[in-house]
């Protein structure tokens, strides 16, 4: 896998996930599974494009599930191509969605699958239907465990902060 800061590559085509994927939890998992299978099938390029830190983190302060490091080590062990980090800081938060989606078409993305609530550019104000507008889009909805809850990263940092690490592990697929 290689690892690329934002807008530091060009592609002549690509299947491409985005999102903070804090934790690399098993929704995540499956999600990065199903791009890399659809990129082998068409042979293209799999595309993982992720925040360090998470934006919740950022604006929440909110417990960290995976520092950098082991968020891409996760990742590249799903089969990925590339993984490109954006660095989520104040110069990013100016980055408008006209702009996100100039730096997205530098990967000719074929595919594009981002979960339900996705936003982007500066002040959220693209939206999946802005996104749709330039590229095909697949919206993929919450992913839930066999007890019929969501497996999300905030359900995954509220099991930590309570100490319910076992119910937590359950939903990673790795140790807290």
């Amino acid at each position: 896998m290689q690892i690329h800061k934002a807008e530091s590559i060009k592609l002549p085509k690509s299947i491409v996930t985005i999102g903070a994927f804090d934790g690399v939890h098993r929704g995540h998992q499956t999600l990065i599974k199903e791009i890399v299978q659809k990129g082998r099938r068409f042979n293209l390029p799999s595309v993982v494009y992720t925040f360090d830190p998470p934006p919740r983190v950022y604006f929440q302060n909110a417990h960290i599930l995976t520092p950098i490091h082991e968020k891409i080590r996760r990742i590249q062990g799903l089969g990925i191509d590339h993984c490109i980090v954006a660095s989520f800081n104040e110069d990013y938060l100016q980055k408008s969605a006209a702009q996100f989606i100039q730096e997205l078409k530098l990967l000719n993305p074929i595919l594009i699958v981002v979960g339900s609530g996705f936003r982007f550019g500066k002040k959220r104000t693209g939206d999946i239907h802005l996104l749709k507008e330039h590229f095909q889009v697949k919206v993929i909805e919450p992913f839930y465990c066999s007890a019929g809850e969501v497996i999300s990263s905030t359900r995954i940092r509220e099991l930590v902060v309570n100490g319910e690490n076992k119910r937590a592990f359950s939903l990673l697929g790795w140790p807290v």
